[in-house]
């Protein structure tokens, strides 16, 4: 029997997920190091994904792994570029989201199923990366679990595309992105209170600032409560149990 798909993250999660990427994509000097930040936040932010990435695509049809969070993506991503067939091709090749749900049982690219059947990967969701009206490359999530990802994965993950890609089109070194899109902006207002959550965390329990970023929506899922106000119950309320 194939696995339950995973619940999609609410809106607030997403949103304060990408508020808390954006800041640090504008600290970072490199590109590549703030896309590795990129597509780790992503990673995370999908229930059920054991590794994201970006691949991007020249006029030639030549495809690179430009971020990816697992050497399993890459050797999955490699075999597409190498083989010119796979759902990230047909995502970038289509411009629009394609996913996958047993990549054993799917039959639409036969090579590339058979090149990745000893990898733990099963699910897939890749969406198009586009910039200035051209689609450059795939922004993609993997999961080892059949069935893990659904319609709605996908419109989730289309929500971090385009402004993704407006991002890469504007990191350069530590100068402030002109454009961000709607729901985003409304995010950067309770990022302050999202770091002090993990600092309150971060002192008490001594994890890292991604440990305890990844602690907050451990809890909001548990307890079904918007991270936000888990937030706000650290920080201005009760306080929560430490971790362990």
């Amino acid at each position: 029997m194939l696995n339950q798909p995973f619940n999609p993250l609410p809106l607030d999660e997403l949103t304060a997920v990408f508020a808390r990427i954006k800041n640090l994509l504008l600290t970072e000097d490199k590109v590549d190091h703030a896309l590795q930040l990129l597509v780790q936040g992503v990673r995370d932010a999908v229930p059920g994904s054991c590794g994201g990435g970006i691949s991007l695509f020249d006029a030639q049809g030549r495809g690179s792994s430009t971020a990816a969070t697992e050497r399993l993506v890459e050797q999955a991503d490699a075999a597409q570029h190498h083989l010119g067939q796979g759902p990230c091709f047909d995502a970038w090749t289509a411009g629009r989201t394609i996913l996958v749900h047993d990549t054993a049982a799917d039959a639409r690219w036969p090579l590339w199923s058979q090149a990745v059947a000893k990898l733990p990967v099963r699910s897939l969701v890749s969406t198009p990366l586009g910039s200035g009206g051209t689609t450059i490359g795939t922004l993609k999530i993997y999961a080892a679990l059949p069935a893990a990802f659904t319609v709605a994965t996908g419109q989730l993950l289309e929500k971090f595309a385009v402004p993704a890609a407006t991002l890469m089109a504007h990191v350069q070194g530590t100068e402030t992105p002109r454009h961000l899109s709607g729901p985003f902006k409304g995010a950067l207002a309770g990022r302050d209170n999202t770091n002090r959550a993990c600092g309150i965390l971060m002192e008490r329990d001594g994890l890292t600032a991604e440990q305890a970023f990844r602690e907050l929506l451990r809890r909001a899922r548990t307890d079904g409560t918007p991270l936000s106000r888990v937030c706000s119950d650290l920080t201005d309320g009760p306080r929560l149990p430490a971790v362990g």
